[in-house]
């Protein structure tokens, strides 16, 4: 009595298509009769050395991210830049009411001429050192008090980069978010992905990484892993891992879509041509069928990499296996078949 497990490939031998989606053009649709022999090709599965690729996605963020805000709220006046534009370093990019500012100046500039003029009675032997001191001390106070203020009254990007958030516009009272965002493109960029727990022990600092863009299709770049975190997230088991990408010409921009491809090294496999590999209609299994002694068995595989026209299999076939490559769709378990000797 045969087993139930090939119930199905029994009755379902003509849905099967090939995994490279082109249709046997000689074969009929009909499955054989139990006296007729199919006429099949085939090859041979070998064992080799595949390269074990991980492909993660992440969005690219600035090497560097400045918020612009004061340190007290206060009424923005003007506001000189908008998202995308590029900054340097030192550009005023904002400034605030400056009556705070205006009244600390006043005072300060008053502070100014009383320790002048007590440093030239003391030189002429009027008023005391003890007076002057007291004086000076003051004065500096209130000197660092304006120029802390002009600070966050007139604000300047402290880095050379581009505008990424803008959140407010002038007459508006500032608040918790940022009045601007500041990010530095150049000379890279980052992306953060998430590397699996099995995958982690096998990627270095420095490693280098292929990266692909959406905005640049056909362009592939070139990236290392710069700092691997040491905890797991919790929630997504997964490991924080950053890469560094060289931006010089500043093309990458915040936000763009990347996807990250890592060589995690090499694993030893069975390899068999993509037209091997058949797949059931409505399910996700995929099969091979095997040939030896005029006799086809209906191996069930898990596929690996897509290597060109060629499938990685992790399981279902040994090496050396004589695998099927065309005819499988007349076929089903323990059909007798002969090869096609013309082709």
């Amino acid at each position: 009595m045969k087993s139930s497990n090939y119930i199905i490939p029994f009755a379902l031998g003509a849905l099967f298509v090939s995994c490279n989606g082109k249709a046997d053009e000689n074969a009929d649709t009909a499955v054989i009769e139990e006296d007729e022999v199919a006429v099949v090709e085939v090859d041979v599965a070998h064992q080799r050395s595949v390269d074990l690729h991980r492909e993660y996605t992440a969005n690219v963020e600035a090497d560097n991210v400045n918020n612009i805000s004061p340190a007290v709220s206060n009424r923005i006046q003007s506001i000189t830049v908008d998202v995308g534009d590029n900054v340097h370093k030192g550009q005023v990019l904002a400034t605030l009411d400056p009556a705070n500012a205006d009244q600390q100046r006043i005072n300060l500039e008053q502070a100014e001429r009383d320790y002048n003029r007590a440093v030239k009675l003391l030189e002429i032997g009027a008023g005391t050192e003890t007076q002057v001191n007291q004086m000076k001390t003051q004065l500096d106070v209130l000197r660092t008090q304006y120029n802390n203020t002009m600070t966050n009254t007139v604000l300047k990007s402290p880095i050379n980069g581009v505008v990424i958030a803008r959140n407010y516009d002038p007459g508006d009272m500032t608040g918790a978010q940022p009045i601007l965002t500041v990010g530095q493109i150049t000379p890279n960029v980052k992306l953060i992905i998430n590397v699996n727990e099995s995958d982690i022990s096998v990627i270095k600092r420095n490693q280098p990484v292929d990266i692909t863009f959406d905005a640049f299709e056909g362009e592939t770049f070139t990236g290392n892993i710069s700092r691997i975190s040491p905890a797991v997230d919790i929630t997504s088991r997964t490991f924080p891992v950053e890469v560094s990408v060289s931006n010089k010409n500043g093309r990458i921009l915040p936000g763009m879509f990347a996807r990250v491809d890592i060589n995690l090294g090499t694993r030893d496999n069975v390899v068999v041509p993509d037209r091997a590999v058949v797949k059931q209609n409505g399910s996700a299994n995929k099969y091979v069928y095997t040939f030896s002694n005029g006799v086809v068995s209906f191996k069930k595989v898990e596929l690996g990499q897509r290597l060109d026209d060629a499938y990685e299999l992790l399981d279902g076939i040994e090496d050396g296996d004589t695998v099927v490559i065309a005819g499988q769709v007349r076929l089903n378990e323990g059909a007798k078949a002969k090869i096609n000797q013309h082709k």
